[in-house]
């Protein structure tokens, strides 16, 4: 399959997400997005850095603690962090929100819209990234 096959299938196919991107782990290349889910390359170097610290919990903590007061950035929008653990990001705008999950290789930056479920929405996008996990991605 694709990496774009997985954003059309499995992630915004599944009706969970209306927006996604595949994105290298080191953030400087986007492998696959949906159409007009322009993501800039300050936003993924941001979130690069905060799911580094995030899985170093005995490192430097600043980024995950500044994620969680001002928010993240992500297609131009601010985004209020409601978790970040691990290898995860979860964050919401009102009623829309962002899933972000980190495997090997790369990470997965899901969005659903208003009218989705944030928990389905983690869910799927979870649920694609233990599969790359488990594919080696």
């Amino acid at each position: 399959m694709s990496w774009q096959q997985y954003i059309d299938s499995s992630l915004v196919g599944s009706g969970h997400i209306d927006q996604a991107a595949i994105v290298s782990a080191a953030g400087d290349s986007v492998w696959a997005t949906s159409a007009g889910f322009n993501v800039q390359p300050a936003e993924l170097k941001a979130i690069v850095t905060i799911l580094a610290a995030a899985e170093n919990e005995k490192g430097d903590q600043t980024p995950v603690t500044t994620a969680q007061a001002e928010g993240i950035h992500v297609a131009g929008s601010r985004y209020v962090v409601a978790r970040i653990d691990g290898r995860s990001i979860y964050a919401r705008q009102g009623r829309t929100g962002i899933c972000i999950a980190k495997t090997k290789q790369a990470f997965i930056l899901a969005h659903h819209a208003e009218t989705q479920v944030a928990g389905n929405a983690s869910s799927t996008t979870e649920a694609l990234a233990d599969y790359l996990i488990k594919s080696g991605y």
